[in-house]
């Protein structure tokens, strides 16, 4: 077993540990109008992308892909359920680079550097030529118990979709050492367009999750959150004690 894989283990561990303390310390923290409206929506947006970027392009990927999406979108769309407008378009800039250095950090492992970087920086222009159009996560927003997909959020998915075929084939053009570009290239694509789909199709549903939900549950998530903590925490030990050899 790799020993970065045990250290990544520990770490995820520690992060729910301290989020679920913060959800059992719900009042301390403001109660309904403190941050931990926004933290579920991080938390479970981060989750969604995770898991779908991890599925397509490997868990190093899930990892930085969707928590860069993740907290960003949280903080866009806090602020447009809350005050019905969006950021200025620096701002905007500075969510597109978070989102596009994720990307690059999940693209290094797999490409390595140069790739990662003509990425991430391509990534990051593409988002703000978009933003600079209308099309950014607070799109057509809503908060309600069913998910849905307008017309303008499909249109955004699959011009998403386009737009990261054409960035992994530059990139690949540029560094000139992968390996069947295309097909890279396209996977990448359909990857990202299938998640924004789903992601923006379930946000409704996230939005209203995260302003309607009880006390009493917020402090169950923390519960399970601090037992799932508690288990990865505790996976090295295991590891040592089993006599697992690692690497």
């Amino acid at each position: 077993m790799d020993h970065h894989a045990v250290a990544a283990v520990s770490i995820t561990g520690i992060c729910l540990d301290v989020l679920g303390g913060l959800y059992l310390a719900y009042d301390l923290l403001g109660g309904q109008h403190g941050p931990l409206r926004l933290l579920t929506r991080m938390v479970t947006y981060s989750i969604v992308f995770g898991i779908g970027y991890g599925l397509g392009l490997g868990l190093f990927f899930g990892i930085a892909g969707g928590v860069a999406t993740g907290i960003t979108i949280a903080i866009e769309l806090h602020r447009t359920g809350s005050k019905h407008d969006h950021y200025s378009l620096p701002w905007e800039a500075v969510f597109s680079a978070i989102r596009g250095i994720g990307f690059g950090v999940g693209l290094y492992r797999i490409l390595g550097l140069p790739y990662a970087v003509a990425f991430a920086g391509l990534n990051t222009v593409g988002q703000v030529f978009a933003y600079a159009r209308g099309m950014r996560p607070g799109l057509d927003y809503t908060a309600s118990r069913r998910p849905r997909l307008s017309r303008g959020q499909l249109w955004g998915a699959i011009i998403r979709t386009v737009g990261f075929i054409a960035t992994a084939l530059i990139c690949s053009a540029l560094v000139q050492h992968v390996d069947h570009p295309w097909v890279f290239a396209i996977r990448v694509g359909l990857v990202v367009g299938v998640v924004t789909t789903v992601g923006t199709a379930v946000n409704p549903y996230i939005e209203y999750y995260a302003d309607n939900l009880p006390e009493r549950r917020l402090g169950v998530f923390g519960i399970w959150l601090l037992l799932c903590g508690f288990v990865l925490q505790s996976f090295q030990y295991w590891v040592a004690i089993l006599d697992i050899p690692v690497t």
